[in-house]
């Protein structure tokens, strides 16, 4: 046997040859490939193969198989050896990065964590490992929801990044800090670090796709900040620059030349990734503006990437021997595919029931929940989501107490303020529509007070908090009092293009107008309105405001007009029965009883 100072002796070439050969057959032949891989054992190999082979062989088992004990037994196998091998780095820190995989998959974060921290602790001198396993480290903790060790961590990266002169890699560290901070709402120490972020990543030069995918990363971290924040207008610089920059990245050319900094050897995600993405905010972005039909197109645009994507996903790198750009991702790559997905079809379908699809609504929701069905983690993080959707289902085929438990059911699994806020706004609205619920009423709308002590920074938010007062104070006919509120609403809504507020504050506006006989003001509220619900298309408001003009034209004399808007009002109000009538008959509606999905979906 040569020794390992010496080239490998030909028998191990032999067998490594055939591994190879297996394993990238179509499809792979794993169990040849590991017959292969187990008969280096038999040449009593010195400990550099013997440490390489059980990373080898751990690593196919590990991804090709379900025997994870196995795979598991000879990443052990392999950490042990490597550490006992001076200058193996590439096997040691890999055996240790797979081995904690596994032992996060099989829930055993606290085998995960020591392994991690020890690797990072010898690994210093080796800088592409040294912050690979640091971002490892800090997805355990985020996934976790530990966002605070997660953070410190990202700020060791960051400052070993500077320290070896990697300014792309402590941009990176840097960028996934700031998107942390965003998580935990800590917005006043997230605005120096994303001023930080700009001003690293505008000064770095280097491989084109490398920088503009910093950018992207950082264009994103601004717009979804806009958009928690409810700013639909102010984001639009934003979006525009993140879009034309989604572009420049598909025109560029994947150059295979490696970084001289081994610190410098990370993508944050593929470019495909980051299209889906890019698609995926400005689906965000139109829904919260009322531009439905776009938020469709750029939707249907984004799911068939999606799909692509799905397709196209092959057995790669399982077995390689050097491992040199690794991904960023949240998640893994299938999991944060699956994940765009779920955000996607949840912002669909409440497009889908303003536009007056709710059986098509329904059955996406059914989608979702099966979506959810193949990871408790994905599940876990949607299932308030899921019951909100449901929620607003139920609110628009009319089943109030089906749409109160969902929403309860949602407060109960959401600690996200955001949301929490959105679903007490519309279980607020449900308590007015019932009439009957004034303590549990008022109880709500002191915690959404939009006057006073508001629990989110959200314009959108906070402006249809002023609608719900409205809408509250019009039902207990103090119309002067309302038309305040609304007007609020009017002012907010106006400030960031909130065009579905808008509508809705125009139309029931109209309606007070109309029922203080000021019928001239009402037309010049319900008119816009009408137009304003037919460009988004909101199909209640514009059933609402059909109604208000037929009455109104016949009021002022206008034959023509009033019939012309009466027969709208008949075209709306078949519409909207047929969809009801079709959703209520798909056996997906049973899911308004649901209030344990995951149950239901196991």
């Amino acid at each position: 046997m040569a020794s390992s100072a010496e080239a490998p002796e030909p028998w191990y070439l032999a067998l490594l040859g055939f591994a190879e050969h297996f394993r990238t057959s179509s499809p792979p032949r794993v169990r040849l490939c590991v017959h292969c891989l187990q008969a280096v054992f038999q040449f009593e190999p010195p400990q550099r193969v013997e440490a390489r082979t059980h990373l080898q062989l751990g690593s196919v088992l590990y991804h090709h198989t379900t025997n994870t004990e196995l795979a598991k037994g000879h990443l052990e196998k392999a950490w042990f050896i490597a550490q006992q091998v001076p200058q193996f780095e590439d096997v040691k820190f890999e055996a240790a990065s797979i081995l904690s995989e596994i032992f996060c998959q099989q829930t055993l974060v606290d085998s995960a964590k020591p392994l991690l921290r020890k690797a990072i602790q010898i690994s210093q001198q080796t800088p592409y490992w040294h912050c690979r396993l640091l971002f490892q480290l800090a997805q355990l903790h985020t996934l976790e929801k530990d966002l605070v060790s997660a953070c410190d961590l990202l700020g060791v990266g960051a400052e070993y990044a500077r320290v070896v002169g990697s300014e792309y890699t402590r941009a990176l560290f840097t960028l996934s800090k700031g998107m942390l901070m965003l998580m935990e709402r800590k917005l006043s120490e997230v605005h120096p670090l994303l001023t930080l972020c700009g001003t690293i990543v505008e000064n770095w030069q280097g491989n084109p796709i490398q920088k503009e995918s910093l950018r992207v990363f950082f264009l994103i971290l601004q717009v979804t900040h806009y958009l928690d924040a409810g700013q639909v207008k102010s984001v639009k610089p934003c979006l525009k620059q993140l879009q034309q920059c989604i572009q420049t990245i598909s025109t560029l050319h994947d150059d295979e030349i490696l970084p001289n900094n081994p610190a410098d050897l990370f993508h944050w995600l593929p470019k495909e990734h980051m299209c889906v993405l890019v698609y995926l905010v400005t689906v965000m972005h139109s829904m919260q503006a009322g531009y439905l039909e776009k938020a469709q197109k750029y939707t249907d645009k984004a799911l068939m990437q999606l799909e692509k994507l799905k397709t196209s996903q092959r057995f790669t790198l399982l077995m390689s021997f050097t491992s040199c750009v690794h991904v960023i991702p949240v998640l893994d790559s299938s999991p944060i595919l699956s994940t765009f997905q779920v955000i996607l079809l949840e912002h669909i379908i409440m497009c889908r029931l303003v536009t007056g699809h709710k059986a098509t609504a329904l059955q996406e929701i059914s989608q979702v929940c099966q979506l959810c069905q193949q990871s408790p983690r994905l599940f876990t993080n949607h299932a308030a989501q899921l019951h909100t959707l449901l929620g607003l289902y139920c609110i628009s085929v009319n089943c109030m107490d089906n749409a109160e438990a969902q929403f309860t059911t949602a407060l109960q699994l959401t600690t996200h303020q955001e949301l929490w806020t959105f679903i007490v706004t519309n279980l607020a609205s449900v308590y007015i529509r019932e009439g009957n619920r004034h303590q549990e009423l008022y109880s709500l709308l002191e915690r959404i007070n939009p006057d006073h002590n508001f629990p989110v920074s959200s314009h959108c938010l906070r402006a249809a908090a002023f609608y719900i007062r409205g809408l509250l104070s019009f039902f207990q006919g103090r119309y002067n009092e309302a038309k305040r509120f609304l007007r609020e609403t009017l002012k907010m809504s106006n400030a960031e293009d909130l065009n579905r507020l808008t509508a809705c504050s125009l139309v029931l506006l109209g309606h007070i107008f109309y029922v203080l006989q000021n019928h001239r003001e009402s037309n010049n509220m319900v008119v816009p309105a009408m137009q304003l619900a037919s460009k988004i298309p909101d199909m209640s408001v514009q059933l609402w405001s059909s109604a208000l003009l037929k009455d109104l034209n016949k009021a002022l004399g206008n034959s023509m007009d009033a019939h012309e808007a009466a027969q709208m009002h008949q075209t709306f109000s078949q519409q909207l029965l047929q969809d009801h009538i079709a959703a209520c008959s798909l056996p997906e509606h049973n899911l308004i009883g649901v209030l344990s999905l995951y149950s239901f979906a196991t």
